[in-house]
């Protein structure tokens, strides 16, 4: 929470609006996350698959 927002809630007034307001929050950040994370994930599949694609993988299954 961010000192914006705990001043927020000290101050009187309509504490539902104020949870939605942070739940919406912490949501968003979540979803950033998400998306972030899924770019990482895609871009490493592309690296991976150049990899295969380029027979640089040196992998011995045989031991």
């Amino acid at each position: 929470m961010r000192l914006r927002d705990f001043a927020r809630s000290l101050k009187p007034g309509n504490d539902r609006q104020l949870a939605d307001d942070l739940a919406a929050q912490r949501r968003i950040q979540r979803s950033r996350a998400a998306t972030k994370a899924d770019r990482e994930g895609a871009k490493w599949e592309r690296k991976d698959r150049d990899r295969d694609r380029r027979g640089d993988r040196h992998t011995d299954w045989t031991s």
